[in-house]
């Protein structure tokens, strides 16, 4: 009798699966400018903290009586004042509606629609460049390279999000990614479905763990017992060229 599977143990909700929330510092969201939308308004970073499975920093800024949390751009300093608004100048740290925003500027952490408190670009090291101003909207060159329009009063970060060459340098020691991955709430290490035997995995069983003795692509509607490999897969291999 096999052991239950990665995908059955995980929706168990057991520890091993559950990441250390409680280690979490606060969302990351802009402060409501209801009143002062029109005018630029000053805010202080009160400090910079670091955030358990955040590869970016965090800056604590204090706007009148209110804190909130955003992620650091790189050259920003503890104790720097900072602007807020439609008239806000640009500089780094500040915070505008892109629409306001020239093009060719690099931005960070991007409302997707205006009052969400920023979606994209928020990953360390990463930012977006505004390409152009039209009726439809703002054009802003993602990371991934895609180009895509925002609403003018969405509103973005200036400057690019701290923490850049972190992936270039390698975890070295098992242990450091192991305790990064959990605090992320994700297991490691990772045993692959070919290496296990046929009563412990559905890939399971191969005479030189090369291939799976059965086929890698499983359906959508697939229950979590044989929900693994590629899930309602497109296409698997190498495309073929068209001519």
């Amino acid at each position: 009798m096999g052991k239950k599977i990665r995908v059955q143990r995980r929706g168990r909700g057991a520890p091993t699966f559950k990441a250390s929330t409680h280690k979490r510092v606060a969302p990351t969201h802009y402060v409501s400018l209801t009143k002062t939308n029109n005018e630029a308004v000053k805010a202080v970073i009160e400090d910079l903290v670091h955030e358990s499975g955040r590869g970016s920093p965090l800056a604590k800024i204090r706007f009148k009586n209110t804190v909130f949390f955003n992620v650091a751009a790189e050259g920003i300093s503890k104790g720097q004042e900072i602007q807020l608004g439609t008239a806000a100048p640009i500089g780094i740290g500040n915070i505008l509606p892109v629409g306001k925003i020239p093009s060719g500027t690099m931005v960070c952490n991007i409302e997707l629609s205006p009052g969400d408190g920023g979606k994209l670009v928020k990953s360390s090291g990463t930012y977006a460049t505004i390409v152009a101003h039209t009726p439809e909207g703002t054009l802003v060159k993602l990371p991934s390279g895609k180009s895509t329009y925002f609403k003018n009063s969405c509103r973005a970060t200036i400057g690019i999000v701290a923490g850049a060459g972190r992936t270039d340098k390698p975890f070295l020691k098992a242990g450091k990614k192991l305790a990064w991955l959990r605090s992320k709430g994700r297991l490691y290490p990772i045993t692959s479905g070919i290496a296990m035997n046929a009563v412990d995995h559905p890939h399971g069983g191969g005479r030189h763990k090369s291939t799976s003795l059965k086929p890698t692509t499983v359906s959508r509607t697939a229950p979590p017992g044989q929900k693994v490999g590629m899930i309602a897969s497109r296409q698997t291999g190498r495309r073929k060229r068209r001519k």
